[in-house]
């Protein structure tokens, strides 16, 4: 199928593909179907969680251990059981990205990140009650200098 979006324009979606959150998103309960759009640009590690319901609605995101390396959250077994079988080899993790307009105040969610089950689809955004982990972790520093090092 297709589907219309404000960053993307139309893009074409395998409905295998689709990522389903059974309880909608944090902020956002009635969105619950979502496509992991892989930027072209930069180094990639910025992924987009686009919306289906919501043509205007993507999040960026960012696999957390680009970010630091030991990030490594306690998650209780029982908050994972609705996405079905949980492994370490079936589990995605991602974090949301905010940009403000002064970009160099860039961060990411430490304590909700996203959990997806990579062969049920199945997804959910995880509140971390751990005070290691930051709601607005800054990133900019960290992400120019992966870009440096990249570019070496």
């Amino acid at each position: 199928m297709n589907i219309e979006t404000k960053l993307f324009g139309t893009i074409s979606v395998d409905e295998n593909k689709l990522i389903t959150f059974p309880q909608g998103i944090i902020g956002f309960p009635e969105l619950k179907d979502f496509l992991l759009i892989h930027d072209g640009e930069g180094n990639g590690s910025i992924k987009w969680m686009q919306s289906i319901q919501e043509p205007a609605f993507a999040m960026p995101v960012v696999d957390p251990l680009s970010i630091i390396p030991d990030y490594n959250p306690d998650i209780e077994d029982e908050l994972l059981k609705p996405l079905g079988n949980i492994t370490q080899e079936n589990m995605l993790v991602l974090v949301t990205i905010t940009v403000p307009k002064e970009i160099e105040k860039m961060s990411v969610n430490l304590k909700g990140p996203i959990i997806i089950n990579s062969e049920s689809l199945k997804a959910g955004q995880l509140i971390i009650d751990d005070d290691k982990y930051q709601v607005k972790f800054p990133i900019y520093e960290i992400l120019k200098a992966a870009k440096e090092k990249a570019g070496e």
